[in-house]
This record gives C-alpha cells, structure tokens and sequence, in this order.
C-alpha cells in the first residue's frame, strides 16, 4: 500500500511540474530574469503551492498520525549554519544557471533532452560528493 501511495504522490508532484512549466528551463530562467524577459507565470504557481501546502498541513495535522505510518515525521529546525548557506547558495546557482532544481529535472528525463541527463548526472555525482564529505567528516 505504501509504494502505490508513493509512485501516485510522485506522479502528481510530476504532473504538476509539467503542468505549471517548472520543467521547462527557459521559462524557470525568464522567472527569474526581472530586468530582462521576465515571465511572472511562475509566481502565480508558487502561490497556489503555498496556499495548497497550508491547506494541506491544516488538514494533516488535525490527524494523530498519517495514513500510512504511525507518526509525523516532522524535521527540527536548525541553526543557520556555513554549510546551509552554502548548500542554498549552490541550489540558487544551479538553478538559476541551468534552469533545473532536482524535481523538475527528473520529471524533465521523460522529454529526452541530453542537456537534462547531464544535470541529472552532475547533481547525483555533487549528492555523491557531499555524502561522501559528511561521512569522512564524521568519522
């Protein structure tokens, strides 16, 4: 039950990736480009993900676990560290350079264009890199 749960969340996230155009790199660049071809489409698609987002939590959390595991796995907040500020540098630059951040990316692999499997490889071998990183630091 659980997988199927999986493969239908993963295929909407998908689904609307493709619909609002956040797999298409030139209008995620125009987005971002203000003082150039700017293209505010995509802002009406953020809105409608934070007010969906705050439905969804409202409705959510009003259970006593989730429906398919025996509690909310919610994150700690965090201090505000270098290695933050660098990962959330390196994800803007990313994505601001190459028009793809990892969801869309991989949603975009169904359209077959080469320069969308070159990020992907990068940004598997940069995920590579960290874990591998993190664990050296740690031991």
């Amino acid at each position: 039950m659980i997988v199927v749960m999986h493969l239908i969340s993963g295929l909407l996230f998908g689904l609307g990736l493709a619909v609002s155009g956040l797999i298409n790199p030139a209008k995620v660049q125009n987005f971002l480009d203000i003082t150039g071809t700017w293209d505010p489409s995509l802002a009406f698609t953020m809105g409608a993900a934070v007010i969906t987002t705050a439905i969804g939590y409202a409705l959510v959390f009003r259970r006593s676990a989730p429906l398919c595991d025996t509690h909310f796995h919610v994150p700690e907040p965090q201090s505000i560290d270098a290695r933050l500020i660098a990962g959330a540098a390196l994800f803007g630059i990313g994505w601001g350079s190459a028009g793809y951040c990892p969801g869309p990316a991989l949603s975009a692999l169904s359209q077959g264009a080469s320069g969308t499997y070159v990020f992907v490889i990068a940004m598997l071998a940069g995920m590579a890199l960290a874990r591998w990183s993190t664990a050296r630091k740690n031991s």
